[in-house]
């Protein structure tokens, strides 16, 4: 198997292209040097705002920078390729180019060719595959499950057993059969270590027997013993039959002579392609010979590298780079480089591209799937179980021990409890919905995210997989807060009235979740989503319930904004379902002829009508109305994930 990369060009969100051809372009170089052209072809140009979106003329002002410029290579079945070079050199870039994973169409042009043959930008996902520099893994899954599940999510068709044997083949290749039975772990609970994760993530893109992979620096973090032996390990997986092209940061001299093939870029140019021996052979001749006890990778990555400290020193080492680079484009070895592509893509011989297996299950699958790992990792933590099922619980014992038990005196406050407990119950149970998904959803989020782009499924498959999942925890932490709840302060004691009572408080938890969900698709930072959702129920606590200022008295647009909010609904049906026939009493009196300001009713309905008309004829529509925002919002929430997806793939 044969992999040709001919003259790639990117900006922004990188571009890969093609053509040979001199022509100017605009490069990222330093203003003093500018002046001097480099060679591009096919450069496109992508814009991006000059300022922040609160300026509006400079946001409205853009500029274009390109990142990969006239990157060509060739690399063979059985060779390990790295890529080296400072940071912001394009190394990711171009992983990124020839993956496919540059979504933005306008800025992608260019050839890769595989066999001989061209790729189409379709075709990209299902020939290589990627390891990411972060591992996303779930951490209180064992590394066999965790294999296993991924096994499932891409080779749906294979049976149980072919699936178990690919599983353990793949332990076995990467040495990971040993903690086969050992969790994940993550930085709180205690797992495998950090080279043995980043195995594990290796063994994930093995399961679909690639032919290409492509590794973002799988050595950072690592420790020098531990970075040696992912690079052995590679470097072996690459001798059976495999291309493997990895970006590598600071590397141990004695990976020196591993690299069948290395790669140095500056500024997103090929400064240097081809094996360890010629590297040292060009840089001595261009007068830049490594000294003794030095390491060669560090010596030539320094001598490539733009010093941006002061303007002198950057121009400087801007033309020293801008020279090196001429002189080998001006090499025999990059003309042979040129030669192999040439003479491969012409070859009449050679194998199809092969692609990775791509036997995926269908979308009910996926789900069930999805949903069975997601159950499978959290039903290991076991302090999470207890804390989602008590949560609420928790919430209840401090109100129900402030309150003690309701009663029906006006002057011991038989309305004012009453109306301070249901302000709580609608306002509290979208919190602690909250909570649960700002906790456990952005893990499974930056899964998908990872998952997503190796074709495995969609994002909102992992959403909605999430939402099936957390339905019954809810039933069951608010029926344990709604028994206790309602029966210990002593509300409407009817069997069926509780049942209103436990429904309404559910729709509340869970819209809580939703809108949580919704939020996560678009915003990064679950911090910042938790602020949200506090300021969005409070605002719905205040305008939609009635309890802090009757409706009918808020001006004409918070009336209007009232309707939107699901705490207007709730608030109205546990009025009704609390106050509806009940008779209060005002035993405070002693026959005394002064009219108490307290005991102006005597009738549960009289509070009705006068804080809610109309409530009790809106019973069953309000309802309706509280549950119809469970499927709105979820369909909000996927469409949010599809948002994510177009967001993701500009990053």
């Amino acid at each position: 198997m044969i992999l040709n990369c001919l003259k790639s060009n990117t900006k922004t969100l990188p571009a890969l292209s093609a053509v040979p051809g001199g022509s100017v372009g605009t490069g990222h170089c330093p203003p003093a040097a500018c002046s001097q052209p480099f060679r591009s072809s096919h450069s496109p140009m992508s814009s991006e705002s000059v300022g922040p979106w609160w300026k509006v003329p400079l946001y409205h002002t853009k500029w274009t920078r390109q990142i990969l410029k006239d990157v060509s290579f060739h690399v063979e079945s059985g060779q390990i390729m790295g890529i080296l070079g400072n940071s912001g050199s394009g190394k990711t870039t171009l992983l990124d180019a020839i993956s496919g994973r540059l979504e933005d169409k306008d800025s992608f042009f260019g050839e890769v060719y595989v066999n001989g043959h061209q790729l189409k930008k379709e075709q990209f996902r299902d020939c290589f595959s990627y390891v990411p520099q972060n591992d996303a893994l779930l951490s209180f899954l064992t590394v066999e499950e965790s294999l296993t599940y991924t096994a499932l999510l891409a080779l749906h068709k294979c049976s149980n057993n072919f699936i178990k044997k690919k599983v353990d083949a793949v332990m076995a290749e990467l040495s990971l059969s040993h903690i086969a039975n050992k969790i994940i772990g993550s930085q709180i609970y205690v797992g495998i270590s950090g080279g043995e994760r980043r195995r594990v993530s290796i063994a994930a893109q093995l399961l679909q027997d690639p032919k290409v992979m492509l590794l973002d620096e799988p050595t950072t973090g690592l420790d020098c013993l531990t970075a040696n032996q992912i690079v052995s390990l590679l470097v072996e997986l690459a001798h059976k039959d495999r291309i493997v092209i990895i970006t590598i940061h600071q590397p141990r001299s004695e990976l020196f002579r591993l690299f069948d093939k290395i790669a140095i870029m500056s500024f997103g140019e090929m400064v240097f392609f081809g094996n360890p021996m010629e590297m040292i052979t060009f840089f001595s001749n261009c007068g830049h010979s490594c000294p003794e006890q030095s390491n060669p990778f560090d010596f030539y990555v320094d001598l490539t590298s733009v010093d941006t400290r002061s303007k002198e020193r950057e121009l400087e080492t801007y033309n020293r780079v801008q020279v090196i680079i001429s002189a080998y484009k001006n090499s025999e070895i990059f003309r042979k480089v040129l030669e192999a592509i040439e003479r491969t893509r012409f070859m009449k011989d050679l194998p199809p591209i092969p692609f990775k297996n791509k036997d995926s299950p269908g979308t009910l699958s996926k789900l069930w799937f999805l949903l069975r790992r997601i159950t499978r990792n959290f039903s290991k933590d076991k302090l999470g179980i207890i804390m989602r099922l008590l949560q609420n619980l928790l919430f209840g014992l401090f109100v129900a021990f402030f309150l003690l038990r309701l009663t029906s005196d006006l002057e011991k406050g038989a309305v004012q409890n009453r109306v301070g407990l249901l302000y709580q119950c609608v306002s509290a149970p979208p919190y602690t919905g909250m909570l649960n998904a700002a906790a456990l959803f952005p893990p499974l989020r930056a899964i998908s995210d990872q998952e997503s782009k190796d074709g495995l499924y969609q994002k909102w498959q992992m959403l909605l997989a999430y939402i099936i999942h957390f339905l019954p925890f809810s039933i069951l932490s608010v029926l344990i807060f709604s028994i206790f709840m309602y029966w210990t302060v002593g509300l409407h004691p009817d069997p069926f009235r509780f049942g209103v009572f436990f429904a309404v408080i559910l729709a509340s938890h869970v819209i809580g979740e939703l809108l949580t969900l919704v939020i996560l698709g678009v915003v990064q930072n679950p911090n910042i989503v938790q602020s949200g959702v506090v300021l969005l129920n409070s605002a719905g606590v205040v305008v939609g319930t009635g309890l802090v200022r009757t409706i009918e008295e808020m001006p004409m647009p918070f009336q209007i904004l009232s309707f939107l909010t699901f705490q207007k609904y709730s608030s109205e049906i546990l009025v009704v379902n609390e106050f509806h026939g009940l008779n209060f009493t005002c035993d405070g009196d002693n026959g005394s002829t002064t009219i108490n300001a307290a005991c102006s009713i005597s009738r549960g309905i009289e509070f009705i009508e006068q804080n809610f008309p109309g409530a009790l004829s809106r019973f069953t529509m309000d309802f309706l109305l509280l549950y119809a925002f469970l499927p709105v919002l979820t369909i909000i929430a996927i469409l949010s994930f599809k948002i994510r997806e177009k967001i993701i793939s500009r990053q």
